[in-house]
């Protein structure tokens, strides 16, 4: 069954490994070509994400950077990944291609310009998350005690981001800028973010952020970190997972749950679900507890059923 995994790390992994790995087969890269193509990865989104302690001023170019390794190292030598450069593109993959698409996790690479942000659309960015779990002159993150909501510039990037019919990625922002962006967004989304009801942690959502994001048409896609699956925990079994998933369904969201892996960001991983060529593992699992079409839905169509051009903009 086909997934789209809409959160890894892959880019940074290649950015700090200086050119010595490579994405088709490097076995340090969880989402390297070979697993995704074992584990029936269709689309995989590959994260822009700059590491804090990055002076503010090289930030920007670290993002650059790591869009040419997306450009050289992800499509050029791997002719069966394609770039998807807008929605229609979901549509025209081929048997035996793999999309690729460029997120932005955090928007301290542009700093308070938004024509970085213009460069970064052009260059194939389709979804952006205003921090990463501290603060920037966009918004509060998950793990900043303050707990702001947008700032006024974090409200431009948003009319931004709805003019060119990109996604609002709440995945890192503190809860008062969530609900900021659920009142200016027009196409909200959480790219890899678990129920806060399941596993009582700042990166998770409670049941009225959820309900919230499936009344507005947003899609809410799960992550495999344990630390986010079981309280105080850096275990977790697949059936683990499917409770979170399970808790969503409860509120109404059976067709718009997806997947976040967040593969080459996490440290600790799920039992048989530790790299792409395993994620069929999830899979079966899901089938023992869904119906076909549901699983298909978290794997694959819930996305592809409320993608921009198939979402109302927020009137």
């Amino acid at each position: 069954m086909n997934i789209i995994d809409f959160h890894c790390d892959a880019l940074l992994k290649l950015y700090e490994s200086k050119g010595t790995l490579s994405f088709s087969s490097a076995p340090q890269l969880e989402t390297n070509k070979e697993r995704l193509k074992q584990g029936k990865v269709k689309i995989q989104c590959f994260a822009i994400f700059i590491e804090p302690e990055i002076p503010s001023d090289q930030k920007y170019q670290a993002a650059l950077g790591q869009v040419d390794l997306f450009y050289s190292e992800v499509l050029r030598k791997n002719p069966e990944m394609k770039h998807i450069r807008s929605w229609e593109d979901f549509d025209l993959l081929k048997d035996g291609e793999i999309g690729a698409m460029l997120t932005l996790e955090g928007v301290d690479a542009i700093g308070n310009d938004l024509s970085k942000l213009h460069i970064l659309h052009q260059l194939g960015v389709m979804s952006v998350g205003l921090t990463w779990n501290t603060a920037n002159l966009a918004a509060d993150g998950a793990g900043e005690p303050r707990g702001g909501g947008l700032t006024l510039f974090g409200k431009e990037v948003v009319r931004f981001l709805n003019q060119h019919q990109m996604l609002t990625d709440v995945s890192h922002l503190s809860e008062m800028a969530f609900w900021d962006v659920m009142e200016t967004a027009d196409y909200p989304f959480a790219s890899h973010s678990n129920s806060k009801e399941i596993c009582n942690h700042p990166r998770n959502l409670t049941d009225d952020q959820a309900t919230s994001m499936f009344e507005r048409g947003g899609t809410i896609h799960m992550v495999y970190n344990p630390p986010f699956i079981n309280t105080d925990q850096y275990t977790a079994t697949i059936p683990d997972l499917i409770r979170h998933i399970d808790r969503f369904c409860s509120l109404g969201g059976v067709k718009q749950i997806g997947l976040g892996s967040d593969f080459d960001g996490i440290s600790t991983f799920i039992t048989d679900l530790e790299n792409a060529a395993k994620s069929q593992n999830l899979i079966n699992e899901l089938l023992k507890h869904y119906s076909e079409e549901q699983v298909r839905g978290f794997a694959f169509d819930n996305f592809m059923n409320h993608r921009p051009p198939l979402r109302e903009a927020r009137k």
